[in-house]
């Protein structure tokens, strides 16, 4: 890996690096065979599982090896059943679930992408990203860097791959029943940015372009073309919508006629043709038929199969390397086993062990966060709100109470009427309901109904308060 290229997936990492194509595996029907794919597919797992620490650790410094977790998912493999030496007490879901947990993590000047890298590989890993555990909540985490003054970006919008993330993370992370959890509206409000990113090539790269026409004439990126895809495909947009062709014409561009590789910014290269199937996979596009087959009989399948060591099973990040690369190994698993960036954890081999792991109630005394939309059907206000319970569930009430000075971004809620007690709630942020106008609430995705202070809210419940008919 070039020292460019290094530094370029340190940012995605340290800085950061569905819908139901998105955690689907696309077939593969062209020049790699079914058989050809499950050799690969088993071969890849065998070498992941080689990269876990004897403490059953995945996650460390600069590039991470705990996006192992979405490979394995995409290949069949549950994580709780990864441990080291057969030891389950070190079984790799466990192991990241507690560090997840840990208040010193991730650092002591975290960015919008750790939590958005720890939504997808936890939920990848069979960890309810919003209920690690009493004290921690990614989905929440994640709420608190929604801009205000942008709205559509999170984080710093001049680092453009944190609001491709958010998505991706966001949109991806369905509830263990695999209700979308995150509202629309919300998720409408980055695609629109998203799409506002969209070079003139048809692709993206991974900081900010909108507003800029210098930036928006500039060569794309593959990587971040294919993970712009997949944030807007796992967000509901249809793979026959104008952005995500004029995509996928820029990959077919970029392919390589005698390898499948795609040309890339950085040279040939295992992680980006990754990222680039990877994002056609979560799109629903086969990436070794039609556009994605070239003349010579090669797909960017081909190219990552090419790249994998036999029967090692770990793939170089470029075809002149002698030796494999952990990351280039995750990205390319991921992507011929037809991954998106995340996948539903496959149910345990492990004899008892549970496709879920979750903690189901607040701590008395134990600070706590919640994810909280506002929307007035002319405005949408985000945030976070912390919460010290002094009971195992608290009352819509008390979270917006609590959310006039305890959320962040701040100005999420200002006022809330009535200020007590447990009937219907007639007026946020002043605005007072109106003859068939009324303010509604909605938990973890279910059916909106009529807001009411003493609502029962639950450990990790993601809220949704409308104001409409």
């Amino acid at each position: 890996m070039t020292s460019t290229r290094a530094s370029r997936h340190a940012l995605l990492t340290a800085a950061c690096t569905l819908s139901a194509l998105a955690l689907t595996a696309v077939p593969a029907s062209a020049t790699s065979s079914p058989a050809q794919l499950a050799t690969a597919r088993t071969n890849g797992v065998s070498y992941l599982r080689s990269l876990q620490a004897a403490d059953g650790s995945y996650a460390g410094a600069g590039l991470s090896n705990e996006w192992a977790f979405s490979a394995f998912a995409a290949a069949g493999t549950a994580a709780v059943d990864v441990t080291p030496g057969g030891d389950t007490t070190k079984n790799a879901r466990t192991v990241y679930r507690n560090l997840l947990a840990t208040p010193a993590w991730p650092s002591t000047s975290p960015v919008v992408t750790d939590y958005e890298r720890g939504i997808i590989n936890a939920y990848s890993a069979g960890i309810d990203p919003a209920r690690v555990s009493a004290s921690r909540n990614l989905i929440a985490d994640t709420y608190a860097y929604w801009q205000n003054s942008a709205p559509g970006y999170w984080g710093a919008p001049s680092n453009f791959n944190g609001t491709v993330f958010a998505l991706l993370s966001l949109g991806g992370a369905r509830t263990q029943a695999g209700v979308q959890r995150i509202p629309q509206t919300l998720l409408d409000t980055s695609v629109t940015t998203v799409r506002a990113n969209q070079h003139n090539d048809g692709g993206w790269n991974f900081s900010k372009a909108e507003g800029d026409p210098t930036a928006l004439a500039a060569a794309s990126d593959i990587d971040m073309t294919g993970a712009a895809m997949a944030s807007l495909c796992v967000s509901g947009v249809p793979a026959t919508d104008p952005a995500i062709t004029k995509a996928r014409g820029l990959l077919k561009s970029k392919l390589i006629n005698t390898s499948g590789a795609f040309d890339a910014m950085f040279g040939v290269n295992t992680d980006s043709n990754g990222w680039a199937v990877s994002g056609l996979n979560a799109c629903g596009i086969n990436p070794q038929t039609g556009d994605f087959l070239t003349k010579a009989g090669k797909t960017p399948v081909d190219f990552l199969i090419a790249q994998q060591f036999k029967p090692g099973g770990g793939f170089k990040y470029q075809p002149s390397d002698t030796s494999p690369s952990g990351y280039a190994s995750i990205d390319g698993l991921r992507a011929v086993a037809g991954g998106g960036f995340m996948a539903t954890p496959p149910v345990p081999a492990t004899t008892g062990a549970p496709q879920w792991v979750s903690t189901t109630g607040f701590t008395t005394g134990t600070t706590s966060k919640l994810a909280l939309t506002v929307d007035t059907g002319s405005a949408l206000k985000v945030c976070s709100v912390a919460v010290t319970p002094t009971a195992s569930t608290l009352t819509l009430g008390a979270v917006l109470d609590a959310a006039t000075s305890a959320a962040t971004p701040a100005g999420c809620v200002t006022s809330v009427a009535p200020g007590s007690g447990s009937g219907i709630i007639t007026s946020v942020n002043g605005l007072a309901n109106s003859g068939g106008s009324t303010w509604k609430a909605s938990v973890d995705g279910a059916a909106a109904a009529s807001a009411n202070r003493d609502t029962v809210i639950n450990l990790g419940d993601t809220i949704s308060l409308r104001y409409g008919s």
